[in-house]
């Protein structure tokens, strides 16, 4: 007891020295304001990255492409390697990407029983770029911006581009759920939920920016960058990397679901209904 005692008493020694310093230190000389910072994490007008010398672009469009090759490059390993070696009875790696595949596989066939495959091909897809995503900016790669300022590159997701482009996608994919179940009849099905692009895009925007901005605000004021941000970061991080997964699935799945089932079965369970 006595060895753990003065061990918290070291450690609660390290951290008030570390809050007394950076009250004596003051401010570390930002580039720009808090007010600055904030408005630039939404519109990006600032800090831009230059793309190989071409273009400057928003810094969420280079985490998009690094996000991209990892997953592919992961995939293709696993499909490889992992894949045909798997046994009857599973092992810890194998048990895991069978338990997340399954996840995806029976939310997409308790909301969609009547057409399910692409479905839930589709929203493990985009329930891992969402996933992955999001938990990219905890991992803090840098990059140089155009002004020469180093920053770390945020989630895919927190530019508004990014979040109405997946919001789009998985509308257009509920919409072929409704051709194909339909016919031209699942085009006006799909149709009525015309704001459901909207929707999406935004929860997501909305929620990723909002946790970006939190721990921008955060990391900014160095009184508050001691230990605080990692708590911080970490909890928005997580959080919406799994709030925002499940719920663009699960509105994918269900929204499809609803659309592509035969016009016929439904009139026959409204019947059943009544």
């Amino acid at each position: 007891m006595g060895k753990h005692k003065k061990a918290l008493i070291v450690c609660a020694a390290a951290v008030l020295l570390l809050l007394a310093a950076s009250l004596l230190v003051g401010s570390h000389g930002r580039p720009e304001t808090v007010q600055e910072a904030m408005r630039d994490a939404v519109l990006h007008a600032e800090n831009r990255i230059s793309l190989f010398g071409v273009k400057s672009v928003n810094p969420g469009l280079i985490s998009a492409f690094v996000v991209t090759g990892i997953l592919l490059v992961l995939a293709s390993l696993i499909r490889v390697f992992a894949i045909p070696n798997f046994k009857f009875v599973p092992g810890r790696f194998q048990l895991a990407i069978e338990e997340a595949v399954g996840l995806f596989d029976n939310m997409a066939k308790s909301n969609s029983p009547h057409r399910h495959g692409f479905l839930g091909a589709y929203i493990f897809g985009a329930g891992a770029y969402i996933f992955f995503g999001t938990l990219f900016e905890l991992i803090g790669m840098q990059g140089t911006t155009t002004r020469g300022h180093a920053i770390a590159l945020p989630a895919p997701l927190s530019d508004v581009n990014a979040a109405i482009a997946l919001g789009v996608l998985s509308y257009l994919v509920i919409l072929s759920g409704g051709i194909a179940g339909n016919g031209f009849g699942g085009i006006g099905k799909t149709l009525k939920e015309f704001s459901l692009p909207i929707s999406m895009s935004f929860r997501l925007f909305g929620a990723l920016l909002s946790g970006l901005l939190v721990t921008e605000l955060v990391y900014y004021y160095l009184v508050l960058s001691f230990v605080l941000p990692v708590i911080v970061a970490v909890l928005f991080t997580l959080i919406h990397a799994l709030v925002q997964t499940y719920v663009l699935t699960m509105l994918t799945a269900l929204y499809y679901g609803e659309v592509s089932e035969p016009a016929h079965k439904a009139k026959k369970g409204k019947a059943q209904e009544a």
